[in-house]
């Protein structure tokens, strides 16, 4: 709370003994000099003038300038001499030298009076100085005028005592305060001192703190007591759906506790990232049932957030497809997420000929409980299934039968990072789906028995039991449209085969996609990913990694690069605004859709027997240009043209192809 220095005009006597009016001080707590007993004061101002007086005057007498009776004549005549010095008496700490240089009177000026008693204003406003000065000016025989200004500093600071801080390191408040010591007491100082406290405390988010206490001991000695701003209630208001525990227990800030916006941004972030709500905000409110302490009200706006959705599109991995979807992201009033969906699709486009051109048939439901447990913990469950011509095996049907929960958990030490635990089953089963093409592609190199066998190994299929820990590090300032952050993530994949263990396998992948802002709407993205595999005498195909399509090396069909037991890449990506688009402010649409232009470059390694029968390069770099349109809970639509600047293989072309994603590629292995 700073403190308001009151103006106080100094007035000149016919003898210049300067005064002051409004010398009425305001006795409490927070005044922070102390007046002297009147009698004592009288008496020492008394003892001080007359002291100084008889100096000066012991070698230069002034019988008309001090003179209680002086005439106007006189007066005036004295107002024509020049001021041969100036000097300061009664200071001990502040030097003279940071005073006289900022006085309007200078040695050489015609003495006067009016601007004299300017300058004695100018000297109080420093605030090093008592009310009590004077200045006397001495008659020389010269016909000029020596002037003293006779000044009483303030009670020094001796020491600094501070009370009431626990947010705020003690130490970082004296380091602020450490430069009064030593010095008068001055309320200018003090008043930036303040300032400088409460500027420190709401840097960290304490708003509400404030110096409630502020006075000096006799001996110089300055306390300050500050009131932080404890809470006394967080009152939660506007749900009616939701319950209160549901939406308590995603505000970590407590009753109790020193109030910090930034705690309370962090809280309020949490909620709205719950889906459950179109609005949420913060009151705050001096309590009533605390008094000294604040309440904090969560006020949310609930949204409708049971949706039966109808949908199609056009995607790479899918075709042309239509979806159906029931879905609650506030299941029962508890936060909870239940959903429905099924799908389908025309088939795999802008595929080479080893994919079956074939219906896809996908259906979901999914579980997502945020609290699982604990805070910090959630678990998404799922039962799948999956019909659609395999990506991995030539020219077959792959069914997936399964269901799958995955928990991740929030590491306390580190806010953006997460752990998790991927446990499933699944049944997978992969049937022929144009043995007399593949008989076809196999005769050109193999003889019907190596053939046989080979095409067996390719259907390897069974019923797996999937484990997969991991770790998810996410720094994005926001997950739709990021401009700058980090995402990585690290997965050790374990796939026991029940139904013939020898199929067992186990791998490890990961990724790294750093964001970089450019300009003031644009970003660059750098990512790189590998993953390989670690164990396994007989891996099945359909495990095996993949280049080539939307979410990997644009510019080849998918699989065009490659199939593999391990692979690298690495992309670079420019994503701006469409140009004069981003100005049409009242169309949002416009806001999320970016023009993007990107460099891609992959590896395959250990390449299977696919790769022989379509001749495919298995590596290459592309060039390109494309579209997202970045859509919240899916990620982007992305319409990409790649073109290859390597060989891309006999079944590839020069000139590239067009490849439609939805959603980000961060998921992919």
């Amino acid at each position: 709370m700073p403190f308001i220095h009151q103006n106080k005009q100094i007035e000149t006597t016919d003898d210049f003994t300067p005064e002051l009016t409004n010398t009425k001080k305001e006795k409490t707590k927070r005044h922070f000099f102390k007046k002297k007993q009147k009698e004592a004061e009288d008496d020492f101002w008394k003892d001080f003038y007359d002291d100084a007086v008889n100096d000066a005057n012991s070698e230069k007498k002034p019988p008309v300038l001090t003179s209680p009776n002086i005439k106007v004549e006189e007066y005036k005549e004295a107002e024509t001499r020049k001021v041969k010095s100036i000097k300061l008496s009664g200071n001990n700490i502040i030097a003279e030298s940071s005073i006289l240089p900022t006085l309007r009177t200078q040695v050489g000026d015609t003495f006067n009076k009016n601007l004299i008693q300017q300058d004695l204003q100018s000297i109080y406003a420093t605030g090093y100085f008592t009310d009590k000065m004077k200045a006397v000016p001495v008659d020389n025989a010269d016909g000029t005028l020596d002037l003293t200004i006779f000044v009483e500093e303030n009670i020094p600071v001796t020491d600094i005592q501070i009370y009431g801080n626990k947010s705020l390191n003690k130490e970082e408040i004296l380091n602020l305060v450490y430069p009064l010591i030593g010095m008068p007491q001055n309320i200018n100082s003090i008043n930036d001192i303040i300032d400088k406290i409460n500027d420190s405390y709401a840097s960290k988010g304490y708003l509400l703190a404030r110096i409630d206490a502020l006075y000096d001991d006799p001996d110089g000695t300055i306390n300050i007591g500050i009131d932080e701003g404890i809470i006394g209630k967080i009152i939660i208001s506007g749900n009616e759906k939701t319950k209160d525990y549901i939406i308590a227990r995603n505000i970590m800030t407590e009753p109790g506790m020193v109030y910090n916006e930034e705690l309370i941004k962090q809280d309020l972030v949490r909620l709205y990232s719950t889906q459950a709500f179109k609005d949420v905000n913060r009151e705050i409110t001096p309590s009533e049932d605390y008094p000294g302490k604040y309440d904090v009200t969560i006020v949310v706006s609930e949204q409708r957030t049971a949706a039966l959705s109808v949908g199609g599109g056009l995607d790479s991995a899918t075709g042309v497809f239509g979806s159906l979807s029931i879905s609650d992201n506030n299941f029962r009033g508890l936060n909870q997420r239940v959903g429905l969906s099924g799908m389908v699709g025309s088939g795999i486009m802008m595929s080479d000929s080893s994919i079956l051109n074939r219906m896809n048939f996908q259906a979901e439901l999914s579980f997502f409980e945020p609290h699982f447990l604990n805070a910090d913990n959630s678990l998404l469950s799922k039962v799948y299934f999956r019909d659609y011509g395999s990506y991995q095996v030539p020219l077959a049907i792959e069914t997936r039968v399964g269901f799958e929960s995955t928990v991740s958990h929030k590491l306390k030490y580190n806010p953006n990072l997460s752990a998790t635990f991927t446990a499933g089953v699944e049944n997978i089963s992969l049937s022929e789906g144009d043995y007399a093409q593949i008989k076809h592609l196999y005769s050109k190199f193999m003889t019907p028995a190596e053939y046989k066998a080979a095409r067996d190994r390719q259907l390897a299929d069974g019923f797996f039991i999937n484990l997969a820990p991991g770790l998810v590090y996410d720094s994005r300032d926001m997950s739709t449209n990021p401009r700058k952050g980090t995402l990585a993530s690290v997965k050790f994949e374990e796939s026991l085969c029940v139904s013939k263990i020898k199929r067992t396998t186990g791998r490890l992948s990961g990724m790294v996609k750093r964001y970089i802002p450019v300009a003031s709407k644009s970003s660059l993205s750098f990512t790189a990913r590998a993953g390989g595999k670690l164990h396994g005498t007989e891996e099945p195909e359909f495990l095996a990694y993949r280049l080539g399509g939307p979410y990997t090396i644009r510019g080849f069909r998918v699989n065009g690069v490659g199939v593999g037991d391990s692979f690298v890449m690495g992309s670079v990506e420019l994503n701006t605004p469409v140009l004069f688009l981003d100005r049409i402010k009242k169309v949002r649409f416009f806001d999320n859709l970016r023009l993007a232009f990107f460099v891609d470059a992959g590896k395959v390694f250990n390449p299977t027997v696919t790769d022989r029968m379509y001749d495919r390069p298995m590596q290459a770099i592309t060039a390109g240009v494309g579209l997202k349109l970045f859509i919240p809970g899916i990620g982007p639509l992305s319409l990409d043209y790649g073109i290859p600047l390597t060989n891309p293989g006999a079944y590839g072309s020069k000139n590239g192809y067009f490849t439609f994603g939805v959603g980000d590629s961060i998921n992919m292995y």
